[in-house]
């Protein structure tokens, strides 16, 4: 189990280093999270950590971005807020890059959830009254 009390945004390229670390063969990483909780923040801190110097955005529209690391390695990043329905996500070719072995990082994933893969990290992101915030994370 990996969880994190974070403060300020300042330290979070060293949670994502810790997380990438902890989590060293995993690939897919579910990020869970209320609206706001910084879930997308967060993922800009883990493209960095894995060698992308690409402009990380949210997917809302697109549902997923691409982006490369220095080692010409793909990372996805999907956003399955918007998704109408499940149909959509196979349409999308999901399959393709959760299964391409490369880095899958996906927001709102409960959209989503019956065709996840077996194994990934689950990773939440939970907002405190001191408005710091919890990222925890295992492997289900």
């Amino acid at each position: 189990m990996f969880s994190k009390k974070v403060k300020s945004l300042a330290e979070l390229n060293g949670v994502a280093e810790e997380l990438i670390q902890h989590f060293p063969k995993e690939r897919v990483f579910a990020f869970y999270g209320k609206m706001g909780a910084g879930k997308t923040t967060f993922i800009q801190s883990v493209c960095r950590i894995l060698g992308s110097k690409d402009n990380v955005t949210s997917p809302t529209f697109a549902l997923i971005n691409e982006y490369i690391t220095q080692e010409m390695k793909s990372i996805f990043h999907f956003d399955f807020y918007r998704i109408k329905d499940i149909e959509e996500a196979f349409d999308l070719g999901y399959e393709d890059y959760i299964y391409s072995g490369d880095y899958c990082l996906i927001e709102w994933p409960e959209m989503i959830e019956s065709l996840l893969p077996d194994t990934l990290v689950e990773v939440k992101i939970e907002v405190q009254e001191d408005n710091s915030r919890i990222i925890s994370a295992k492997t289900i």
